[in-house]
């Protein structure tokens, strides 16, 4: 499956969720996911992404799901595949004997709202702060570009202050604990 998305720089919670509530939808209770990321042994960060594939690791209430990306037409654009694994530390070890290796931990609390076809995530992200993430998954034949200027233009419409990053969760934690 082909899974795109938006993310933003969010600076008022209030004012997202006044904004959500206005149109019916109410945030989940929170979640911690744990991910660890892993990239293949012959990437690093300054590199393109596009066209490599990257793994993730991710706990979530006690559930361990292993997941490849391969961004496409950009890093938010990704073919996807997800399966749940019953020993994480097995699954790590297995990971990197298929070449990848670890490169950041990423630890958020993930609230969520599902509205037409997309999925609302408003993450607080340690060490890189508050965002809000709209994913959808593509239909056959669907433009990633086309799909992710009409969720921008929804995350637009909800009339907040959003500041758009193209940068993903493994980049911003990575950014933030870089020595100054």
């Amino acid at each position: 499956m082909q899974e795109i998305e938006v993310k933003y720089r969010l600076r008022d919670l209030p004012a997202l969720e006044q904004s959500l509530a206005e149109r019916g939808l109410v945030l989940s209770a929170p979640i911690t996911q744990d991910d660890q990321a892993y990239a293949r042994a012959d990437w690093s960060y300054g590199q393109s992404k596009i066209g490599v594939p990257f793994a993730r690791l991710r706990t979530q209430d006690g559930r361990h799901l292993f997941t490849v990306k391969t961004p496409l037409a950009n890093e938010l654009a990704c073919l996807e595949h997800e399966s749940e694994v019953a020993d994480r530390d097995q699954m790590h070890q297995a990971i990197i004997q298929m070449g990848f290796r670890p490169t950041v931990r990423i630890v958020k609390t993930r609230r969520t709202v599902q509205m037409a076809g997309m999925e609302l995530c408003v993450d607080e992200v340690e060490h890189a702060g508050l965002f809000l993430e709209i994913e959808k998954v593509l239909d056959a034949g669907e433009s990633g570009a086309v799909a992710q200027e009409r969720l921008d233009a929804f995350a637009r419409s909800l009339g907040v202050e959003l500041e758009r990053t193209a940068d993903t969760y493994d980049s911003l934690v990575r950014a933030a604990l870089a020595p100054a």
